[in-house]
């Protein structure tokens, strides 16, 4: 298992190494002879240091020059020396009870003087040590999914102490502010109270506060918000229960599971995913109209407008800064080892604009501990002049935004999605790019306020794209709104000669799993991004993916509304499907008496779609609504022999039966609430609330009908919660079908229906 690992003993076999040691004694007088020297065959720029102290108090010295009697100064002296030709890993453990170890990791690149503690304070194996160090993507993976998973424990822990639900996210926030301070880090462990720990904490946060920089209003408001640590009974007195964590162990533990994966694995918005979580699990925050970008759609703008070194980002809905955080590490990753230019990436290039008090002080600490040296987050409204024009001298390229959703649809003192669109694009640079992520409601105003936004925004902006997102994007933030991405370019007015790309981006590689949320398990987002990324740039169209159309303000901005349908697809299958389902749904309700696979005629007929002609469906059908009938009023009538079709997208759509009727049969309903299934009804019904009817204006049986069913059912795509199957969107639609002079061939319908298997059932 290591065959390509060397453990060495205080000294070397390799002369390289006892040559660098010539002089590193702790004692200064000599050979260095460190505790252990860890080598790997695979790995042969970098050496493992280990350097361990029996007494947990003797683990770090207060300015690390304790060389002999402390184990982080001891490992950190030979790695001063190791790093002239190595990168060095330092390992510093302390104590020798098991569950009383304190545990430090430092890397200090060959040839550099800067020493970075990683990783977390507990003991780690050999291959999470390399993984972290590569920066390995699939062990960041699988150590966020534990750390997400640590996000239900710590959300329930501090349940149980009391801790409101707004107040959970500001600890932790707090908590790895004031680990940064080295006095801090080093000390809190051997504070004698709870209380003087709260203490300490608090009077840390604002200390590292003022070290950062920050205007003194700025550290007064943030202080507000972390004050309650000071005097929270759960946090300041010994809890007597055992299953309640004490201050001490909470901090503990965030710094290992929290801090240790955020120093690994740099620029992930560890607590912006943290507050998501915390929403999942309490589910308080629904009515802030606040939804919380999943960082890998944060990661997805920066690649959708392809950041650069020189661009300055803005972002007027900060939330907890997940835009800024992937804006910054794009950014510096760009640098390449630029020091000088990552510095002012982080001070002079990132600027955002908080409105909510509660989220305020964690998009400020997120940035902080990012690294950004100063936090560049202002309080306030983003529509107040004087911050607009803050924002302005800043001379901003890029906006990035996940506005407030608004709460309701009649309340009118909300502000409207496009309003902060428009005031993102209104602080941008002319030719500067805005991509923001909202409902997919406002893309497909028609009319009222939206419309009127939408006519605005073209006046004075290209649109240049819109994609329609996956409908659970938001599912690990209990929301269920249907979003689209849109891209505009700032300040030029949108020509009805220019097309505009719309990608139908409703599979991103996520799924879901029970408790656990919604993630990218099985590795498919990367490729997946990387394909919408070459249709957008090439603004190329793809069958059921992409399409490009010229668009003004009264059009739907979405691609559901101008993509083709994929009729190649259809074969027997998806026809014999219909049937069965049908046959189902009439064998379970007893309609039928038995069902076999049968065909009606032994006919092999080929479908020849690629002769099929477009004819509009308002030609074939009247649509109009039905009436609606509550169920107590059918419950009254009683049990019958008369459907009662409802939105369900089971059982033929059918919700019971019951001796009452306000529809004629033989004809076909749609669900216009959710799915726009299709389904045929023989026989008389009533119905709930959306459902449409499509009235036949020729001769129709079942035959034709489920043919038809078919069809209709492959328009699914096109809607969902956000874009309803409307009556007035279906007068819009055409659909392909067998014709003959230029008139769909009715006969032909039936005939391949009835040569199909269960065909002789119906």
């Amino acid at each position: 298992m290591f065959k390509n690992i060397t453990f060495e003993e205080q000294s070397s076999n390799n002369p390289k190494i006892t040559k660098l040691l010539k002089n590193a004694s702790k004692k200064g007088n000599g050979i260095g002879k460190p505790e252990f020297l860890i080598s790997i065959d695979d790995e042969r720029n970098l050496l493992i240091v280990v350097e361990c102290k029996a007494d947990i108090l003797k683990h770090e010295s207060k300015d690390r020059d304790k060389f002999v009697d402390y184990a982080v100064d001891g490992v950190l002296l030979y790695s001063s020396y190791l790093s002239k030709e190595y990168d060095v890993l330092s390992l510093a453990v302390s104590g020798v009870e098991k569950d009383n170890v304190r545990v430090s990791y430092f890397i200090q690149r060959a040839g550099r003087d800067i020493v970075e503690q990683i990783f977390g304070n507990t003991l780690i194996t050999i291959d999470d040590i390399l993984a972290g160090l590569r920066q390995d993507v699939a062990k960041r993976n699988e150590k966020y999914e534990e750390l997400l998973d640590y996000s239900q424990v710590l959300n329930n822990d501090l349940h149980k102490l009391k801790i409101k639900e707004d107040k959970r996210s500001l600890l932790v926030s707090g908590t790895l502010i004031a680990l940064k301070n080295k006095d801090f880090y080093r000390g809190y462990i051997e504070l004698p109270s709870n209380k003087m720990l709260a203490s300490a904490l608090v009077d840390t946060i604002k200390e590292q506060l003022v070290d950062e920089d920050l205007q003194g209003d700025k550290i007064d408001r943030l202080m507000e918000n972390y004050s309650f640590i000071k005097s929270h009974p759960s946090l300041i007195h010994k809890n007597k229960k055992k299953e309640l964590k004490d201050l001490r162990d909470l901090i503990n533990e965030i710094d290992n599971k929290i801090n240790g994966y955020s120093r690994t694995y740099k620029y992930y918005d560890v607590l912006g995913q943290f507050y998501i979580e915390f929403l999942r699990y309490s589910n308080t925050d629904k009515g802030l109209g606040i939804v919380l970008t999943p960082p890998h759609i944060t990661e997805f703008f920066t690649d959708i407008v392809d950041i650069k070194t020189d661009d300055i980002v803005f972002d007027n809905c900060t939330g907890t800064a997940g835009f800024l955080v992937s804006a910054m590490k794009k950014m510096t990753e760009k640098c390449n080892g630029a020091l000088n230019k990552e510095e002012n990436i982080k001070k002079n290039q990132l600027f955002g604009i908080e409105y909510q008090p509660d989220i305020y002080p964690l998009a400020v600490s997120n940035m902080l501990l990012h690294g950004d040296g100063k936090s560049n987050i202002i309080s306030g409204n983003c529509f107040d002049e004087i911050i607009i024009n803050t924002i302005k001298d800043k001379k901003p390229t890029i906006g990035f935004l996940n506005p407030p959703y608004k709460a309701t649809k009649t309340k009118k003192s909300d502000v409207e999605e496009f309003e902060f669109v428009l005031n993102s694009l209104n602080c941008l640079e002319k030719h500067g790019l805005c991509v923001a992520i909202i409902p997919m409601s406002c893309a497909l105003a028609q009319k009222g306020e939206r419309l009127r936004l939408k006519e605005e925004l073209l006046s004075k902006h290209t649109l240049r794209a819109v994609f329609s997102m996956p409908d659970e994007l938001f599912h690990n933030s209990k929301v269920g709104t249907n979003t689209c991405i849109m891209i505009f370019e700032a300040h030029i007015c949108h020509s009805v000669r220019k097309n505009t790309f719309f990608g139908y981006f409703k599979n991103d590689g996520f799924t879901k799993r029970k408790a656990k949320g919604r993630f990218d398990y099985n590795k498919n987002w990367e490729g997946i991004k990387n394909e919408w990324l070459d249709l957008y740039i090439n603004s190329t169209p793809k069958e059921g993916l992409s399409v490009v159309k010229k668009i003004n303000f009264e059009s739907e901005w979405c691609a559901e509304s101008y993509m083709e349908t994929d009729y190649l697809r259809l074969n027997n299958g998806y026809f014999t499907d219909t049937l069965l389902v049908y046959l189902s749904f009439m064998f379970a309700n007893k309609l039928t008496n038995s069902v076999s696979s049968a065909k009606y005629t032994n006919t092999k007929i080929d479908l020849k779609i690629n002769k099929w002609q477009y004819l509009e469906l308002s030609n074939l059908f009247t649509i109009t609504g039905s009436k609606t009938t509550p169920v107590l009023e059918l419950e009254e009538y009683g049990c019958g022999k008369s459907p009662y079709v409802t939105t369900q997208a089971t059982n033929n759509g059918i919700g019971g039966f019951y001796d009452f009727y306000t529809e004629d049969g033989n004809c076909l309903t749609v669900d216009s609430a959710v799915l726009g299934y299709c389904s045929y009804q023989e026989n008389n019904f009533s119905a709930s609330d959306h459902v449409e009817k499509l009235i036949p204006k020729f001769k129709m049986n079942k035959y034709i009908a489920l043919f038809l069913t078919t069809i209709l059912n492959l328009e699914q795509y096109r809607y969902n919660y956000g874009r309803k199957c409307s009556q007035t969107r279906m007068k819009e639609i055409s659909i392909k079908l067998p014709a003959k002079n230029n008139q769909p061939d009715w006969q032909f319908m039936e005939d391949y229906i009835k040569s199909l298997p269960y065909s002789k059932s119906l």
